[in-house]
């Protein structure tokens, strides 16, 4: 779907989920053309300024030896460092400076694959008056998958940007469209 600045209105909010190096070909823990996500989500984002829409990006922020890396038992290579380049949003996003930086992924005894797990970010967003999310990013099937379903837990409504997602699998990708759809997301595109 091409992005257009008509798709939003007042209350919306685009969110990116982790469109970071290490989830892109070359990264530590690649998704397999993870980074043709970019240019779609530049759409959007092109977009959501245009109509002055807030843009929130999360990123996975682990600390050394993290509880989900497979060295400490859990089942992810090592990956998105603190301050590290693989922790980096892709080169190509462009994110611009007012866009918020929502950092999950920090604690030393479990993993938050949801932007909103513990991060404060649904008070935050109805505070602000959000009432509508359209969110893209990395991977479809963990951390966009969970930040979906909680949005929606939260009482907002989501439209999924199924052309800025990828899934770490195939079938990984299947199973998490249709939980989105079935919880009550919009998918859009694909």
């Amino acid at each position: 779907m091409t992005p257009s600045p008509s798709a939003f209105a007042p209350g919306d909010l685009l969110l990116l989920v982790d469109v970071q190096v290490d989830f892109c070909p070359g990264g530590a823990l690649p998704i397999e053309n993870g980074d043709q996500v970019v240019p779609v989500l530049n759409g959007w984002i092109q977009a959501a300024v245009e109509t002055k829409v807030p843009i929130y990006a999360s990123r996975d922020w682990h600390p050394t030896g993290h509880i989900s890396f497979a060295e400490s038992g859990g089942q992810w290579p090592v990956h998105c460092l603190q301050d590290t380049p693989g922790a980096a949003f892709h080169p190509a996003l462009q994110l611009p400076t007012e866009a918020v930086v929502v950092t999950k992924g920090n604690r030393f005894d479990q993993d938050q694959n949801s932007a909103f797990d513990q991060t404060g970010l649904a008070f935050w967003l109805k505070k602000k008056g959000i009432k509508r999310l359209f969110v893209g990013g990395l991977a479809q099937d963990v951390c966009v998958l969970a930040t979906v379903l909680d949005a929606l837990k939260e009482g907002f409504a989501v439209n999924l940007l199924v052309d800025g997602t990828r899934p770490v699998t195939e079938e990984g990708g299947r199973v998490a469209l249709a939980k989105m759809a079935k919880a009550g997301a919009q998918v859009m595109g694909g």
